[in-house]
């Protein structure tokens, strides 16, 4: 990933606090860019930012006591104070605001030329973020009481400092993810952020699952997930629980709810308007393909334009804003992974005329 058209790649071994100051170190300058474009975004100084956030740290100690020794050492890596880097992990949350929207699939291994699971999305949302995006590779060391056997090693792609977002591990486990219109009120618990990090350090769906039943989430949420088994599913996840859904051929999500009692007209009312043909549209083009499908079918698939500009490939149009994704709203990354064989096919900017880079979860490849 040597492109300068292409997000950078960082890697960090050891520690959790090793993990933290390498990364830190190493994405210094999309650390502290990201909190200035936080506070500016929530309009608040970073002192009100630093007061937010360290309301969350007993959450985080309670639920995931590894990531705060981490989060410890971004903040000395980045060299930022504890609380920013902690603010990091928060974002939007912060001041209660909608995430961005996004098209999100799985692909069981049937359905698939090669044989193997393919996972990914397009992540949608404001220009701003784009510059302080990365490709992360942790290979952790053991933690206490594990035995001495190695914690698995993760790739994701990531902004300034976040240490959770769409990505996979040594497991197979992977998940990418997109917002939901609607749904249960927002509650104080944790952001999806330390959770997207928890679940990558799971074995299977069944272990992400238990994660979700034990730790409280302020907002609403969907994820697509595969595991190494062989199993994909698609979960909506929220403040008040989540549901599940397996599937043995794919599953395709857009911005709506499309499970249980969530999958209502209020909520669908609220959800942004083209989250609906763009779910039919991605579930024509895979169906149509199912059986022999290819990673460069499914970049065609997320370079799609039906219903442009708010398509799958999604561009700035002069529409009205919606809290999901503002009209200023684009494809700021393409993401394409293989589990099994550890690889993210990734694309910075719209995939209509980027070009993908392969990171691979293996250091030296």
């Amino acid at each position: 990933m040597s492109d300068s058209k292409s997000f950078p790649l960082f890697e960090a071994r050891g520690t959790p606090r090793e993990l933290g100051r390498q990364h830190g170190a190493q994405a210094a300058a999309q650390v502290r860019g990201f909190l200035d474009f936080i506070a500016a975004m929530l309009k608040l100084s970073r002192s009100e930012l630093r007061s937010r956030a360290l309301r969350f740290l007993p959450l985080f100690e309670t639920h995931c006591p590894h990531l705060v020794e981490e989060i410890r050492g971004l903040a000395e890596g980045a060299a930022v104070d504890f609380a920013d880097a902690l603010a990091l992990q928060m974002r939007a949350e912060l001041g209660q605001l909608p995430g961005e929207a996004c098209t999100t699939f799985v692909i069981a291994a049937r359905g698939t030329a090669g044989g193997g699971i393919l996972i990914g999305q397009n992540s949608d949302m404001d220009p701003e973020y784009e510059q302080y995006g990365y490709m992360l590779r942790l290979v952790p060391s053991p933690r206490e009481g594990e035995g001495g056997e190695p914690s698995a090693a993760i790739l994701m792609w990531t902004f300034g400092g976040q240490l959770g977002y769409h990505g996979l591990n040594a497991h197979g486990v992977a998940h990418f993810a997109n917002a939901l219109g609607g749904g249960p009120p927002w509650k104080f618990g944790l952001s999806h952020y330390p959770i997207k990090r928890m679940m990558l350090e799971q074995r299977t769906i069944g272990e992400v699952r238990l994660v979700l039943h034990h730790v409280p989430v302020c907002s609403n949420g969907n994820y697509v997930v595969c595991d190494g088994q062989g199993r994909i599913g698609d979960i909506e996840l929220t403040p008040s629980g989540f549901a599940f859904v397996e599937n043995e051929r794919f599953l395709v999500h857009t911005n709506h709810f499309l499970c249980g009692k969530h999958a209502c007209a209020a909520n669908h009312n609220v959800s942004v308007p083209d989250s609906f043909p763009r779910l039919e549209r991605a579930r024509q083009l895979v169906g149509e393909m199912f059986g022999h499908i290819t990673v460069d079918d499914m970049k065609h698939v997320l370079a799609d334009h039906a219903g442009f500009p708010t398509s799958i490939c999604r561009h700035p149009h002069d529409g009205p804003d919606h809290p999901s994704v503002s009209a200023r709203g684009y494809t700021a990354a393409s993401l394409i992974a293989e589990p099994a064989r550890g690889l993210i096919h990734v694309c910075r900017g719209n995939p209509c005329t980027g070009t993908f880079a392969t990171c691979e979860l293996q250091s030296g490849s």
